[in-house]
């Protein structure tokens, strides 16, 4: 039987369930999960908790995302890393949704935002990333910022393609040697994230519908049906890449099996080299 056709049988069966499937609609879409990531490199200084918050889309988890801001509370970050699309469109209450909830959180800890598709499909752009820096973000478009000892490079959505990243890093290298992380939004675009030690991606929505017992999601945009990059750790073109589920929804207004996810990443320091721990054992392991 295709992916397709187990996905079909199930939404029916849902249809049919009644209240059911109203609870189990409300929990794949609105209930938070956590994702808890290691790693480790010889560059860290010392442990540092970053939690990633990626493709909001301007959902709110109850009123004035108070359930959201709660469970980032909780978690005790250090620096908190916002991959894109914090909004769905221009309309004003989901703009100010989004800068309310960056300066809940920029009272917490350091809070780094780069741009998703959704921010840069029109000219409000300008004007919201002013915003939001108002709000207490610190918007890293197409530039680097040393947080915590570690060294966050920051690509706008529009320069993802045109070697941003690679020109990024080697200011970075000439700079010094800690630990890079890259936020970039779209995980497909992983062959121009080379040499980075980690990056941080959102964009694909886990596959939106996620077939259930496998780690295949359904499709995702940049990558049609059945993507490559969808939710977790890939180790590719030289660098690791750690892929959010994220928290809301995008044209598709619904999640199966795909409930909205934080992601947490600790950097530790380690003594083992970065390429022999990458032979041995990887260097991201799930926690």
């Amino acid at each position: 039987m295709e992916a397709w056709q187990i996905c079909l049988i199930v939404f029916a069966s849902l249809l049919s369930g009644g209240g059911a499937a109203v609870a189990f609609v409300w929990f794949n879409n609105s209930l938070l999960t956590v994702k808890r990531f290691s790693f480790e490199s010889k560059k860290a200084g010392g442990k540092v908790r970053i939690v990633q918050l990626s493709d909001l889309h301007g959902k709110s988890f109850s009123r004035g995302n108070r359930r959201l801001i709660k469970r980032v509370k909780a978690l005790a970050p250090d620096v908190i890393c916002v991959t894109g699309d914090i909004i769905h469109n221009y309309k004003p209450k989901g703009v100010e949704r989004a800068v309310a909830l960056v300066r809940e959180l920029a009272a917490v800890c350091p809070v780094l935002y780069v741009s998703g598709n959704h921010e840069m499909r029109n000219k409000g752009y300008r004007e919201f990333r002013q915003r939001l820096a108002e709000a207490g973000a610190r918007v890293l478009d197409d530039r680097a910022e040393k947080v915590c000892g570690v060294t966050f490079v920051g690509v706008n959505c529009a320069s993802l393609k045109n070697g941003t990243p690679a020109r990024l890093l080697e200011e970075c290298e000439r700079a010094g040697e800690d630990c890079r992380v890259l936020l970039a939004h779209m995980p497909h675009c992983v062959q121009n994230y080379k040499g980075y030690d980690l990056v941080l991606s959102g964009h694909a929505h886990g596959g939106q519908w996620r077939i259930p017992f496998t780690k295949v999601g359904i499709y995702a945009p940049g990558q049609g049906l059945f993507p490559k990059y969808t939710a977790g750790v890939y180790r590719e073109h030289g660098t690791v890449m750690l892929v959010s589920r994220g928290l809301g929804n995008s044209q598709f207004p619904l999640r199966l099996f795909n409930p909205p996810q934080i992601v947490v990443a600790e950097i530790c320091e380690s003594s083992v080299p970065l390429e022999r721990r990458v032979a041995a054992d990887g260097i991201l392991n799930d926690g």
